[in-house]
């Protein structure tokens, strides 16, 4: 299953709307033969994947999948019954999948003989890359996170409005490798025109990677003809407006949206209750003035402050990244 997790990573943005999910096919004596992930919309999904993968090797085999195998028909035919075809004799999987016009995979499989088992690693495929299409089948909407990159005095920007580098390649490369599992970019027409950023996911070499995120731009402002976001490498959707639940509402199949600012942007989805993550980049850097990374001027006192879990802390370099969720 741990391999099944790491397999859907290369889905996670790639196969939306579908879920991004992985499949492992055992042979009949315990031995690896075929690993497999969701493809881009209207191509195979995992299971399909790792069986063309095994071969002949997947009869009296066993399946290890992050989702339940769907049992429904839509732009490919129901999984459940490609194992059945394929001789599999045994399917675990973690997550009962929550859509109802797909689920009943595992009940097919189960009235037909094949040993069938869920829950299987369950909280860690919960925690992965299928988290964010579980919980907009749970909510409605994209997940939300909130990205700052600022110092130890939370500041995003020197007085002269300097900020690169903050903080060090190893962050930036972490950050544009999650991008490349994003399925949008969301940004101020504040930002927008005073730094031109181009918002790819780009690799250390600066090559890009094969999926990018749609790019977002909040606020009522144009964009100049010659602004990078124009560049055509990914779409971009401009939100004429303050409302951060029109950007959500532009974005329909939308599983991961990233906030990346400014400061205004940031604090506008938080005063809103739209952000459900926050991934703070912190550098061992101490700038004693400058521009905050977070500016909500609907907190005016300790009692509103929006209040977070820690998830994780993971080192970068001489850089934090501290992921937190939402406090609900």
């Amino acid at each position: 299953m741990l391999l099944a997790i790491e397999t859907s990573g290369a889905a996670q943005g790639a196969s939306t709307p579908n879920p991004p999910v992985g499949a492992v096919i055992l042979d009949a004596d315990g031995a690896l033969a075929g690993v497999g992930h969701t493809q881009p919309v209207g191509g195979p999904h995992a299971e399909v994947m790792a069986l063309r993968q095994a071969g002949q090797s997947a009869r009296g085999g066993t399946a290890v999948v992050t989702l339940e195998p769907c049992n429904h028909t839509g732009r490919t035919g129901p999984c459940a019954q490609a194992l059945l075809d394929a001789g599999i004799a045994a399917v675990y999987y973690a997550v009962p999948d929550p859509n109802p016009q797909a689920a009943g995979g595992a009940a097919a499989l189960s009235s037909a003989g094949v040993t069938t088992v869920g829950g299987v690693r369950e909280a860690e495929v919960r925690r992965g890359p299928l988290g964010p299409w579980l919980f907009r089948q749970r909510e409605g909407r994209p997940m939300v996170t909130a990205k700052i990159a600022a110092t130890l005095d939370g500041r995003v920007a020197a007085p002269d409005r300097t900020s690169q580098w903050i903080t060090g390649p190893q962050a930036r490369e972490h950050a544009h490798a999650q991008r490349a599992r994003l399925d949008a970019i969301v940004i101020g027409t504040g930002t927008a025109l005073a730094d031109d950023p181009a918002l790819t996911a780009r690799r250390p070499d600066g090559s890009l990677y094969e999926h990018q995120p749609t790019r977002v731009v909040l606020g009522t402002r144009g964009l100049p003809p010659q602004a990078r976001l124009r560049d055509g490498t990914a779409p971009l959707v401009q939100v004429r407006s303050h409302d951060p639940h029109q950007v959500l509402e532009a974005l329909p199949d939308a599983q991961w949206v990233l906030v990346e600012g400014g400061p205004g942007i940031i604090g506008a989805f938080l005063a809103a209750g739209l952000v459900d993550q926050v991934q703070a980049y912190l550098a061992p850097t101490i700038l004693g003035d400058g521009h905050p990374a977070v500016l909500d001027r609907s907190v005016t006192t300790l009692a509103q402050a929006h209040r977070l879990h820690r998830e994780s802390v993971t080192e970068l370099g001489d850089d934090l990244l501290i992921t937190l969720t939402a406090a609900r």
